[in-house]
Parts: C-alpha cells; sequence; structure tokens
C-alpha cells in the first residue's frame, strides 16, 4: 500500500488541495509544516495525533517543520464561538519555549518561529504587500468567518487568516516548502495561504487537512472527562494516558489503533481479529496503551504505567513509590490536612463526602478505601503514621473513584 492510500486507510486525509498531491505524497521529498499556537507550554492527545502524519510523512521521505506561533499566538485564531482571550506577552514567550523542546524532544522536527518573520513587517508594508491579496468578499466567505459575524468578530481575529498566509508563503519562498498540513479546522487558513502564495508568485502548493479525532460520544480525544491529557508526563502522568487508552470503547479501538499507532494495516486486522474473539481481554486497547505511551514517554514509563494500573487494581496502594504518587494522581481532587483527623471528619472536611451521615454509612459499607485498606471502623484516626511517607493518603470511594489527601 502506497503512502497516499495507508492515510486515506488510516482516515486521515480529508480535505485536499492539488491536482497530483497523491503522486507528490508518494514520491517523497517534498518540505511541509505543521502549526500550533503557543496557547499552553505542553501539546496535548489531540496534537500528537496530527503530528504524526507528520512522522508517517518523514518516514515516507518528506521534510517536517513544526511552526510554533509567537506571532499568531499573539493574535489568537479565531474560535466558532467567541473571541479569545488575549495572553500576555510572557505568557506566550513562556509557552513557546514549552512547545519548542518538546516537539525536538518527542518529534524531532525542525522547529521555526513565525514571529521571527513577521515582527519587523510595519502596518504599511502588511497591508500593501499582503492585505491588498484578500477582498473581503473571500474573507467573509470562509467557514469560521461566517459562524462569528452574528456574535462579532474584531479585526485583530479578521487578521489571522492572512497572518497564517504570511506564514506559508515565507516558508515557500525561504525553505522551500511546498506543502502545508492541519486539522479540518484550518482549510479556510490553508487555502489563503495556498492563493496568496499563487498570486504573489504564480506557483501551485500543496496541501491537506485530516478529519477531527473524536471518542464514541464526539468529544476530541484532547480531553478526558473534560480535563486535557497532556503530552507532557508531568502535567498528565503515564498511567493516566494508559488509563484513558486502556479505557478506549471497542467501536472505536480499531480507528485509534489506525490514528495513534505505527502497527501496519495487515497487524491492526489481526489485532482487532484477536481481540472481537475474547474482547474481555482489551487486546486492542493494550496494545493501544503501549504503542502511544512507549512511542510519547519510552519503554520505562509504559512499564511504569502497567505497574501502577495492575498496583491499583489490585489495592496494594502501599507499594507506590511516593516519589510518583503526586504524578499519579494529579488529576484527581486533591486536599490538604493539617493534623490528625478522625476518619469521618476527614472524609468531610475534604468534601469527599458531603455529610457526616454519608460518610458514616459509606465506612459500614465498606465502600471507603483509605491507602489500600478497607476502613469500617468510625472512630479510626487517620495519622502521619498511616500516611504513605507519613504525607499521602488515597482514598478510594467506590471501585473507581480517587481521591488524594495530604498532611501539610
Amino acid at each position: 500500500m502506497k503512502l497516499f492510500d495507508e492515510l486515506k486507510w488510516r482516515g486521515l486525509i480529508k480535505d485536499t488541495a492539488g491536482d497530483d498531491l497523491e503522486e507528490k505524497i508518494n514520491n517523497g521529498g517534498m518540505t511541509f509544516y505543521i502549526g500550533t499556537d503557543p496557547t499552553a507550554d505542553s501539546m496535548h492527545i489531540g496534537h500528537y495525533s496530527s503530528f504524526l502524519i507528520s512522522k508517517r510523512l518523514a518516514k515516507g521521505g518528506h521534510h517536517p517543520i513544526l511552526l510554533v506561533g509567537g506571532a499568531t499566538g499573539r493574535i489568537g485564531d479565531p474560535r466558532p464561538t467567541s473571541e479569545r482571550e488575549m495572553k500576555s506577552i510572557e505568557e506566550i514567550e513562556h509557552n513557546k519555549e514549552g512547545l519548542k523542546k518538546q516537539a525536538e524532544e518527542i518529534f524531532g522536527f525542525e522547529v521555526v518561529d513565525n514571529y521571527d518573520w513577521s515582527k519587523d513587517i510595519n502596518f504599511i508594508d502588511f497591508l500593501r504587500d499582503y492585505g491588498k491579496f484578500f477582498s473581503l468578499n473571500y474573507m467573509l466567505d470562509k467557514d469560521i468567518i461566517k459562524r462569528r459575524l452574528e456574535t462579532g468578530i474584531t479585526y485583530t481575529e479578521f487578521s489571522y487568516m492572512i497572518m497564517q498566509a504570511l506564514d506559508f508563503l515565507h516558508l515557500y519562498e525561504t525553505k522551500n516548502c511546498t506543502m502545508q498540513v492541519a486539522g479540518s479546522d484550518q482549510w479556510g487558513n490553508i487555502t489563503a495561504g495556498i492563493d496568496l502564495i499563487r498570486k504573489k508568485t504564480g506557483k501551485d502548493v500543496y496541501a491537506f487537512t485530516m478529519p477531527l479525532i473524536t471518542n464514541k460520544d464526539g468529544v476530541k480525544v484532547s480531553k478526558s472527562e473534560g480535563k486535557t491529557l497532556w503530552l507532557d508526563k508531568n502535567k498528565t502522568s503515564s498511567y493516566e494516558l494508559y488509563q484513558y487508552f486502556i479505557n478506549t470503547d471497542d467501536e472505536i479501538c480499531e480507528n485509534f489503533l489506525k490514528v495513534f499507532t505505527f502497527k501496519t494495516p495487515e497487524e491492526i486486522m489481526d489485532i482487532m481479529e484477536k481481540h472481537n474473539k475474547e474482547p474481555h481481554l482489551r487486546l486492542a486497547q493494550k496494545v493501544l496503551a503501549k504503542e502511544v505511551i512507549t512511542d510519547l514517554h519510552g519503554e520505562e514509563e509504559y512499564n511504569k504505567a502497567l505497574e501502577t494500573s495492575e498496583i491499583l487494581f489490585s489495592g496494594e496502594i502501599r507499594k507506590l513509590d511516593p516519589k510518583d504518587i503526586d504524578k499519579i494522581f494529579n488529576n484527581v481532587d486533591n486536599f490538604e490536612i493539617d493534623s490528625e483527623l478522625n476518619v469521618v471528619d476527614m472524609l468531610v472536611n475534604t468534601t469527599i463526602c458531603s455529610s457526616k451521615r454519608e460518610a458514616r454509612e459509606l465506612l459500614t459499607t465498606g465502600s471507603i478505601t483509605i491507602n489500600g485498606d478497607k476502613i469500617t471502623d468510625l472512630d479510626f484516626t487517620i495519622t502521619k503514621d498511616f500516611a504513605i511517607d507519613n504525607k499521602y493518603v488515597v482514598v478510594r470511594r467506590g471501585k473507581k473513584k480517587y481521591y488524594l489527601v495530604k498532611f501539610k
């Protein structure tokens, strides 16, 4: 299977530009770019699904460039609903450095910053050299702009399209970058860049977008239970990623294997055939979790995530390494206590239980486990000696709901 056909098989191509794009992709040798604005100091799992396409193209002989939008991040890509909150320059610079470092470590791409070529363009030159190539009707016809007309859009966000088009032109002229790759929500900005290059140089360039990757409920894969799944293991632990992928619904697991792994089509079909015979073993989910975590953080982190999962499943909380506890539970509700407390008071004071009555009921029915021990004694006292490393108290309510309580 040639590269273009494989990308289509994986469901990674939606919109395309360029009559001979398929041939160009199959032949290799193109320089292309994919961009992200520094809205945070780490990429999330949604970026990962996009940037894996860049890895696939690189394996096919193409040269990837990652653009971090130090300039466009100062403006903000228009959202379909409302104006973005403008971030401070200090926050943008901090985020930009974090993204650059992460991209180089995880993906190994060449990284560029559009602030480098945008910062010296004055307003008059911007209008003369770029603005004159965009008619108002052309810009108003873009999908995102049309959706914002009723609620209103500022000139600042309206200009974002021209800035992104300028990026494509600059990379074309300075690095012979002839293709842009992005999520489907960027199609309007991408075509603006293609049109600008054609008008300024008379040359045709290429692009394609990938569909939005969602779970079975239509929620973007960047989030799990409303919390962002970051690629930075200090923000989202490998264990949390493991839990996300190991709990992937069967009906979308094949799609996730296609999007998030480098398993061949034959390997994926074999995995799914075995999985469908014994779905309770969750073979597909286990392969998915291993492939993603190993690619992002390495085999050691995957093994730690697997070990942590087995420890929590068995309830042997005290086997956890104290150094890892904050990372493992950084996305559950965290509380602090000043001193030793009766277990009922601790559950109520931390709001793990809404009342003493509820706390007593859950304790007496065996629904509360603390540091791996099922606590049923209403007079039990939570002490530092009972805490892990004299600090950590891991509370499990029911079968899956965890909380972390820490002594100050």
